[in-house]
C-alpha cells in the first residue's frame, strides 16, 4: 500500500512538471500578446484564469503530497493539510467552470440562435467575462468553506491513510458532499455537452451545405473555424472522461472509505496537463511558437533531428500548366 502511495506521488510529481510548463507557457504568450495588442480577447482572458488555476492547483497539490509523504506519522498539525485540502477542491471548482465557461464562450462564437431572450443573457455575459473570471474563484472558495464545519479532519496514521483528509461526519455532511459534486463536476458537465451538442450541430450544417454547394462563388468555409471546434470538442470529451472518473474515485471515497484521494490528485493532473496541450493547439499563435521553439531546441542535438516537426503544412503539388 505504501509503494502505491510513493507511486503515485512520483507520478503526480512528472504530471506537475508538464502542468506547470504548459500552464506558464500559456501565461507567458497570454503576456507577450498583449504588449503586442495592448488587448485581450474574451477568450485569451478565459485561457490566463484557466492557466493560472492549473498552476496553483497542481503546485498545492503537490505540496499537500509531499507533505503527506514526508510527515507520515501526521506529526504536524492538522490545520495546514485543511487548509490546503480546501483550497485544492476550491481551485478544482475554478478549473471546472473555467473550462466549461471557456466552451461556453466558443459555442456562442460558432453557432448563432433564433431565440432573442437567450441571445440577450449571452451576450451579457460576455460583455462581462472579466468579472465572471473573478467571480468563479470567490464562489469556489464558498463553496468550499462549509467543509470546515460539516466535515470532519482526522490525523489517519494507519496503512495507506493520509494526515488531515477531510471527511463527513454526519448526513448533512454527506448531503454536502454530494451537493458539491453536482456543483463542481455535474454542471459545468452538463453546460459542455450542451454546448458540445450545439457545436457539432452547427459542424453538421456547415458540411451539409459544403457537400450540397455546386456553386463556389459562395462555398461556405470552415476554415479557421475548424482549429476552434476541434479544440472545443476535445476539450468537452478530455472534460467527460475526467468527470467519469472522479466521480468513480469520489464514490470510492465517499462509499466505501478507501482513502485514495492521492489518485484524485493523480487524475485532476493528468486532466490539466491534457487540457493545456489542447489550448495550446488551438491557439494557433501559441502551437507555431511551441514547435518553432521545439526543434531549435532540437537544433542543438544532431542525432534527435528525427524528432523535428514540420512547422509548416506541405502544400499539395499541382501539375504544371501547359501553354498552348
Amino acid at each position: 500500500m505504501y509503494m502505491n502511495k510513493v507511486a503515485i506521488w512520483v507520478m503526480t510529481g512528472l504530471l506537475a512538471t508538464t502542468t506547470v510548463f504548459f500552464n506558464v507557457y500559456i501565461f507567458l504568450m497570454s503576456i507577450w500578446n498583449y504588449r503586442q495588442k495592448k488587448k485581450w480577447s474574451p477568450s485569451e482572458t478565459i485561457i490566463l484564469a484557466l492557466s493560472m488555476a492549473d498552476v496553483a492547483h497542481q503546485l498545492i497539490c503537490y505540496f499537500w503530497m509531499t507533505m503527506d509523504e514526508v510527515d507520515s506519522k501526521c506529526l504536524i498539525d492538522q490545520r495546514p493539510y485543511t487548509v490546503m485540502l480546501l483550497l485544492i477542491y476550491s481551485l478544482k471548482f475554478t478549473i471546472m467552470w473555467d473550462t466549461s465557461f471557456l466552451t461556453f464562450y466558443y459555442s456562442t462564437k460558432l453557432v448563432s440562435t433564433p431565440n432573442h431572450c437567450y441571445t440577450q443573457v449571452q451576450d451579457a455575459i460576455l460583455k462581462h467575462v472579466t468579472l465572471a473570471v473573478c467571480l468563479i474563484p470567490l464562489l469556489g472558495l464558498g463553496t468550499c468553506m462549509p467543509m470546515l464545519v460539516v466535515f470532519k479532519s482526522d490525523n489517519i496514521t494507519a496503512a495507506n491513510k493520509d494526515c488531515g483528509i477531510l471527511t463527513p461526519t454526519n448526513h448533512i455532511g454527506q448531503v454536502y458532499e454530494a451537493m458539491y459534486l453536482i456543483l463542481s463536476d455535474v454542471l459545468p458537465g452538463v453546460l459542455m455537452v450542451k454546448c458540445c451538442f450545439s457545436i457539432s450541430f452547427h459542424l453538421a450544417i456547415h458540411l451539409r451545405q459544403m457537400k450540397a454547394s455546386t456553386n463556389g462563388a459562395h462555398r461556405p468555409k470552415l476554415g479557421s473555424q475548424m482549429r476552434v471546434i476541434k479544440m472545443a470538442l476535445s476539450l468537452v470529451a478530455v472534460f467527460i472522461l475526467f468527470l467519469v472518473i472522479d466521480l468513480y474515485v469520489n464514490y470510492q471515497i465517499s462509499v466505501n472509505h478507501e482513502n485514495i484521494i492521492g489518485l484524485t490528485f493523480c487524475f485532476t493532473s493528468i486532466y490539466t496537463t491534457v487540457t493545456a496541450m489542447v489550448l495550446i493547439y488551438g491557439k494557433k499563435t501559441f502551437w507555431k511558437a511551441l514547435i518553432h521553439e521545439f526543434n531549435v531546441c532540437l537544433d542543438e542535438y544532431p542525432c534527435l533531428y528525427c524528432l523535428k516537426v514540420p512547422e509548416q503544412k506541405a502544400k499539395p503539388s499541382t501539375p504544371e500548366k501547359v501553354k498552348t
